[in-house]
C-alpha cells in the first residue's frame, strides 16, 4: 500500500462520459459510511482466512481503531478526505508478506467490492488495491532480509 501523498486523488475518466463520472471514487461509492461498511465485511473475513489471520491477529489489537485508521487511508486513495497521515509501506516491512499473502488479500477485496459496490466503481477500487499492491511488493523487494547464508 502507498500512502496517500503519492497515490491519485482519483480517478481520470474521459471527456465524453456524463458529469457524474467527474465525481471521486469517494464520493461515487457513497463516501465514508459505504467504505466504512465495506471494510467492516472485508475485514470480518480477512480474520477468518487461514493465510492471512494470524498475520493481523498478531498485529491488530484495536479492530475498531484499525477500521477507521484504514478508512482514513482509503478515503484519500478514492480521492476523498486526505486523512490519513502514517507511513503505510513500512509497517508491512517487518511482516514478512509473501505472494501468497498479497493473492489472499486482493482476492477477498475484490469479491467484496464486487458484493458491496456497482461493478464500475468496484472495479476502479479493485484496480487502486492491485496497484497498491504492485507498488507494496516492490518496496518489500527492496527492504527484504539477505538471504541466510549456510557457512
Amino acid at each position: 500500500m502507498i500512502p496517500p501523498s503519492s497515490a491519485p486523488a482519483s480517478i481520470a475518466v474521459s471527456p465524453h462520459v456524463s458529469p457524474a463520472a467527474h465525481h471521486s471514487l469517494y464520493d461515487r461509492i457513497g463516501g465514508r459510511p459505504v467504505l466504512l461498511k465495506l471494510l467492516r465485511y472485508f475485514y470480518a473475513d480477512v480474520r477468518q482466512h487461514h493465510e492471512i489471520a494470524p498475520i493481523f491477529a498478531a498485529h491488530i489489537e484495536d479492530w475498531p481503531a484499525h477500521l477507521e485508521k484504514i478508512a482514513d487511508f482509503w478515503s484519500g486513495i478514492t480521492g476523498g478526505p486526505r486523512l490519513y497521515a502514517g507511513a503505510m509501506p513500512w509497517k508491512h516491512v517487518p511482516l514478512q508478506l509473501n505472494e501468497t499473502h498479497f493473492a489472499a488479500w486482493l482476492g477477498l477485496w475484490a469479491r467484496h467490492c464486487r458484493a458491496h459496490l456497482a461493478p464500475p466503481e468496484a472495479d476502479d477500487l479493485i484496480a487502486a488495491a492491485e496497484t497498491i499492491g504492485q507498488r507494496l511488493r516492490q518496496i518489500l523487494a527492496q527492504h527484504a532480509p539477505p538471504p541466510s547464508s549456510f557457512a
